[in-house]
């Protein structure tokens, strides 16, 4: 009798048992590590425009609420449309600004689509920041 060599189907079933019971523990952490990145990316964004708010306030002597006037942008993310607006997929981005006296703003992150669970981020003119930062 003639011996065939190859798998049989046990060997095969745990194989794919195993790769199954892999993917299950691997994907929501993949899941969780996409979701830090989007948000260190908003969090980029809104540290970026911060920074163009108070070069900004030195040479107009006031903030704006556009991004626009700011002329302040990323790639990937749609700004200046409308001006007070600055998005993508995952975010919403906009400025409030406080006449005062003393003057203020606040820049707001808020989640939408897949990352609507991660929470608003925040950061205003006194460099207090609200949220989840990494």
């Amino acid at each position: 009798m003639k011996r065939t060599s190859g798998f049989t189907l046990i060997e095969l079933m745990i194989t794919v048992a195993i790769v199954g019971i892999i993917a299950a523990i691997a994907y929501p952490s993949y899941q969780n590590q996409v979701k830090k990145a989007r948000r260190s990316e908003a969090q980029q964004l809104l540290l970026g425009a911060s920074n163009k708010e108070e070069q900004y306030i030195l040479e107009m002597r006031a903030y704006t609420n556009s991004f626009g006037d700011m002329n302040y942008g990323s790639e990937g993310w749609e700004c200046g449309s409308p001006p007070t607006e600055c998005s993508n997929d995952y975010y919403d981005i906009t400025i409030t600004v406080a006449a005062g006296p003393p003057p203020g703003y606040t820049i707001t992150a808020v989640p939408k689509g897949t990352q609507a669970g991660d929470g608003n981020l925040s950061i205003n003119s006194a460099g207090t920041k609200t949220g989840t930062w990494q």
